[in-house]
């Protein structure tokens, strides 16, 4: 999966280096990464796993190839979630899941403007802090490469700015270990959904 992450990534940024001729749109939001309902299990089932969602300052840069196409680069502030296991309250991860995506504009001319996206995200885990029943213990979540898809709607304002309303679904599947032993596998696959503001150059 990494692989075929990194080799679609470069793909989608490539036509970022020769964006003198092109048209560009940049966002910013507000986003919540809501993990899926089933995030699995750690010590061979004997755990469930609970991630918590968060709310956050989100950013777009899209570079347009043509009238409907373009590439995305999604950048937010870190997210925060709890995680309980068994109902516990049990840590937080802090992380960051930059994304790049390939995306269709269907109207990109008209007052309402949908758009269906495909690409990469990296999810980077960075902190994580124990609590509750394994307090004191060391916490290592591993980062993460995974596909992501993406729509969205378009509202057209005057000179060029926008208001809009999306919703990416993202694979992140990420290893968990305590004080180095490895646990298990969580599964957050989130629902990201959000609210934005934009204009395009």
């Amino acid at each position: 999966m990494k692989k075929i992450a990194i080799a679609l990534l470069c793909v989608f940024a490539a036509p970022l280096a020769h964006a003198d001729d092109g048209t560009w749109r940049f966002t910013v939001g507000a986003h919540n990464v809501d993990p899926t309902s089933d995030n699995g299990s750690l010590a061979a089932g004997a755990l469930d796993v609970d991630v918590g969602s968060n709310w956050r300052p989100s950013f777009t840069a899209e570079y347009f190839l043509n009238d409907h196409l373009g590439v995305e680069v999604l950048a937010a502030l870190p997210f925060k979630h709890d995680v309980k296991l068994n109902g516990v309250a049990a840590g937080e991860v802090t992380h960051l899941p930059p994304t790049v995506s390939l995306q269709y504009h269907f109207s990109p001319e008209a007052k309402i403007s949908p758009y269906l996206g495909a690409g990469v995200n990296f999810t980077w885990i960075y902190s994580e802090d124990s609590a509750g029943p394994i307090a004191g213990t060391e916490l290592k979540l591993k980062n993460s490469w995974g596909l992501a898809a993406h729509a969205g709607v378009d509202f057209k304002l005057e000179n060029d700015w926008f208001v809009g309303v999306d919703a990416r679904w993202i694979d992140i599947d990420s290893d968990v270990s305590v004080n180095t032993v490895q646990v298990g596998t969580v599964n957050i696959d989130p629902l990201v959904y959000g609210v934005y503001v934009g204009k395009r150059f």
